[in-house]
């Protein structure tokens, strides 16, 4: 238990600092026990604030050597120096600040600031990191022109990076090297980054569009130099998918990625000098999966995107962090999309939607895509920031169509180069751009929850016309009640009894645009006309989930059935298709499930055409996760959820025996592996159909060790693995685990992958067997990647486990809790999110969970992070 509440940061607090800081000049002395920093401050008085000569500077877990202001060394008795801070009084104009502090990375579990990773040296400073390695005003709104200077052994630490060009390298005394970097582009500290170590690069080039050369670096450890090639190559995709969809080019010289075993987050977009998760950027057939490719592929977009939506426009402060988070996710979304699938990524995205952030906005964290307050910004790295902000852009495409949002983005980006705004300066240049009042739809910014449209319809066949009533309202939250409308756009089709869309005349027009087939929901209820429809047509609403709401629309079972089979829409077959296994799995709570044969038939249909796209097709097969069930619940029942989605499953899998087998077979293929997306994609259906298969025959398990013994990539070799542990008698799972970990126990990434799918798993997932794999070898408590592989595992996705009727899922995620809050209270934090689901349980699981969160509560010395959660949860 805390003896003091910490206090929480209110956006309507906000006000600029008191000085600026024009140039930061830093050098690094990295030895063996300790790192001296000395810090060359520029500062300038802010005219437009009375600061009183006061100057108070961030800093954390910091000694303090000296400091000086313009060349003179000052008393300990001229400054205010606390845990938090160091204050400076009685400044004028103008100073030179020179400040040394040592600080000791190999003992910064937190891995904020500046730490080790192995061998390695690192830094993660967004968003408050940069004062664990000097005394700075480490916020966003701060820009500075940065240079470095780093001093190392030089055999021990051949590569010293940072931000910037190189500007100079020199050999020193006693072994000692010095290199020089400088970044010429004003940025905040939170875009800091260090890198020194015995790395290897890969190395390639790319044009810009305007000629200019670029140097393109991935520095690994020498043992992942063959795991670089797909994410240069994602790079370079990225680049020039910029300079064609956005028009933005780099502006560096140089763009470096380092790869890094040890990190809390995926990436980090430091100014020409990425720090990855290892697990987002390395990959090779052997080792990654398809899945992982993807994510490579998306996360370097990221990243690289933030070069102009995050770097050179940044955040006014963090209550902002959308405006970069929001908009870049969108822009790689767009991406992924334009690379693979469209109809797939959008699947994907409104899985993580209605699984994840649906789930955050009816909990104790629910908050707006810009927050009004917070008690620990690194809480709010959630998916309200980044997956809903995305949609709220997306939404905004859909309203000014795609090429007055090109002019809106186009506006924002020169008007605002090189500074810090907020999300209504995006919101105003997508305005100005189009002449379009946004006010109305900027509540999406500041109304947290996820809103409800309900539907109903009513069809003329004498006025052949179809009246469609369409009513928005939208939860509580904490901290907010009585929702006003949303401005919320639905994309539309009627389709006629052959299958086919039938043309649109709406009444009003007004609230229809064509182009975009998207009709305008404004108010709390609307009515809409359509007419000239010689037959009551289908409705197929929110398509390509147009806006991220929940529908209540009752369709029959006889409707979804028919836009499963011919909605021109893919994401509304698959969202149909969804819909329908809903309704199957909550039969099969009440009554034994069997599969009639219109459904049996529609799924058959699928699977025998050829002409669609496999990956889709595997979507369209695959249930509704338990999580995804949880949040169509009014009361989750997770043991409930679970025999009825196996139940369903199972019924699945016996009725297309046939079809799934022939499918495995007309799938598989000698050809050499390639992480392009048709092959994906046909892996895809070919793994899944695998999956059924293995429920319900012999030939089924025979095949996927066939399938393991004979892959030559890991996507077939982990699809046959989890298909054995899922699918076979526990004595041949274990054999093959065994067998897997044998020839993989020296690559980190993929014993990840092989502890998280044990953990993860329905057969295997049980507490007990989870406190083994937390005392296997492999795993090691100071690495999140395998803190996730097996705690966030089993906590998210061995649900029948996790909630066993015992508590003891819920205890031994506590206990993880506890344990990482004094050593890494980001990653403790993001733990805690199955927990505070705990009052939309039944009661006899939700009281045990509560009893969990009053435990942490109870503990001495809770972080900020850890505590900000809880007090929220037990509210």
């Amino acid at each position: 238990m805390r003896d003091a509440q910490p206090n929480a940061i209110y956006l309507k607090d906000y006000q600029q600092p008191g000085y600026w800081i024009e140039q930061t000049d830093l050098t690094f002395e990295l030895q063996a026990d300790y790192t001296l920093v000395t810090a060359r401050l520029s500062i300038v008085r802010n005219d437009q604030v009375d600061g009183g000569g006061t100057l108070r500077l961030d800093g954390q877990q910091l000694e303090l050597i000296s400091v000086a202001v313009d060349g003179s060394q000052i008393e300990s008795q001229q400054y205010d120096l606390d845990e938090e801070s160091l204050t400076l009084h009685q400044l004028s104009a103008s100073h030179e600040l020179t400040i040394k502090t040592r600080i000791y990375p190999d003992k910064n579990t937190a891995l904020e600031g500046l730490y080790q990773s192995g061998s390695m040296y690192c830094t993660q400073c967004e968003a408050e990191g940069f004062r664990r390695i000097t005394y700075y005003l480490d916020r966003p709104d701060v820009m500075s022109v940065f240079t470095t200077h780093i001093i190392a052994d030089g055999e021990q630490y051949p590569v010293l990076l940072s931000n910037g060009n190189l500007t100079g390298e020199e050999n020193l005394a006693n072994g000692l090297k010095k290199v020089s970097w400088h970044d010429p582009h004003k940025k905040p500290a939170y875009l800091f980054a260090l890198v020194a170590g015995d790395l290897q690069v890969k190395e390639d080039r790319f044009t810009t569009m305007s000629g200019r050369d670029v140097t393109l670096k991935i520095f690994v450890e020498p043992q992942n130099v063959d795991k670089t090639d797909y994410a240069l190559d994602a790079l370079k995709r990225s680049m020039k998918w910029d300079e064609d969809t956005y028009g933005r080019e780099y502006d560096l010289d140089i763009f470096m990625i380092v790869a890094v075993d040890d990190f809390n987050m995926g990436a980090m977009e430091n100014k020409g000098l990425n720090i990855f998760n290892s697990s987002c950027v390395l990959a090779n057939p052997a080792t990654a999966t398809d899945a992982a490719y993807q994510r490579i592929e998306a996360i370097v977009a990221h990243e690289y995107f933030h070069n102009w939506s995050g770097n050179r426009v940044t955040c006014r402060d963090w209550f902002q962090l959308s405006l970069k988070e929001g908009f870049t996710v969108f822009r790689d979304a767009c991406f992924s999309a334009d690379m693979n699938s469209a109809t797939v990524k959008r699947i994907e995205d409104a899985r993580i939607m209605r699984t994840v952030q649906f789930a955050e906005d009816a909990g104790p964290m629910a908050h707006p895509v810009q927050p009004d307050s917070f008690i620990e910004i690194s809480n709010f790295y959630t998916v309200t920031i980044y997956e809903k902000g995305a949609e709220v852009v997306g939404m905004q495409r859909k309203i000014l169509g795609e090429e007055g949002f090109r002019k809106g983005s186009d506006l924002y980006f020169e008007r605002h180069d090189g500074q810090a705004v907020t999300i209504y300066d995006f919101t105003k240049a997508m305005e100005d751009a189009n002449g379009v009042d946004l006010t109305l739809f900027k509540r999406w910014y500041k109304q947290a929850g996820t809103p409800v449209v309900q539907v109903s319809s009513e069809y003329d066949a004498a006025s052949q016309s179809l009246t469609l009533t369409l009513s928005q309202q939208c939860p509580d939250t904490p901290g907010q009640t009585d929702k006003q409308p949303m401005w919320i756009p639905v994309q539309l089709g009627l389709l006629g009894s052959q299958g086919h869309d039938m043309a649109v005349n709406v009444e009003p027009a007004s609230a229809w645009t064509a182009s975009s087939q998207v009709l305008h929901l404004t108010e709390a209820t609307q009515t809409f006309v359509f007419n000239q429809l010689p037959e009551r047509p289908v409705l197929s609403l929110f398509r390509d989930f147009s806006a991220p709401v929940k529908v209540e629309f009752d369709q029959s079972r006889d409707e979804l059935l028919f836009l499963l089979q011919h909605d021109s829409d893919g994401f509304n077959r698959w969202d149909a298709g969804q819909r329908l296994m809903l309704g199957w799995i909550d039969d099969a709570m009440t009554t034994p499930f069997a599969l009639d044969d219109p459904s049996r038939n529609a799924l058959a249909s699928l699977l025998t055409d050829e002409s669609l796209d496999p990956a889709m097709v595997a979507y369209l097969l695959t249930l509704p996760s338990e999580a995804y069930i949880a949040e169509f619940s009014a009361e989750i029942d997770p043991q409930a959820i679970y025999q009825a989605r196996q139940q369903v499953r199972l019924a699945i899998a016996e009725s297309l025996q046939r079809e799934f087998s022939s499918v495995y077979q007309r799938l598989g293929s000698d050809q050499p592996y390639a992480p392009e997306p048709q092959q994906m994609s046909t892996r895809a259906l070919k793994n899944l159909a695998l999956s059924y298969l293995s429920l319900v025959s012999e030939a089924g398990v025979s095949s996927a060790e066939r399938q393991y013994q004979q892959a030559d990539n890991m996507t077939d070799q982990m699809s046959a693995l989890v298909t054995l542990i899922n699918g076979s008698d526990s004595a041949l799972a274990n054999d093959y685990l065994a067998r897997f970990y044998q020839q993989w126990k020296d690559d980190v990434l993929v014993i990840n992958q092989w502890l998280s799918v044990q953990a993860g798993s329905s057969k295997l997932g049980t507490a007990d067997f989870i406190e083994l794999l937390l005392n296997h070898e492999a795993f090691d408590w100071h690495n999140p990647n395998k803190v996730r592989s097996v705690i966030g595992a089993f906590a998210n996705q061995a649900l029948c486990h996790f909630h066993a009727e015992d508590g003891r899922g819920y205890q031994l995620l506590a206990d993880a809790v506890i344990r990482l809050n004094a050593s890494n209270p980001q990653i403790a934090s993001r733990l805690l999110a199955p927990l505070t689901k705990w009052k939309r349980l039944i009661p006899a699981q939700g009281e045990q969970m509560k009893a969990q969160l009053q435990r942490i509560m109870a503990q001495q010395d809770l972080s900020k992070d850890v505590y900000e959660v809880v007090s929220k949860s037990l509210v």
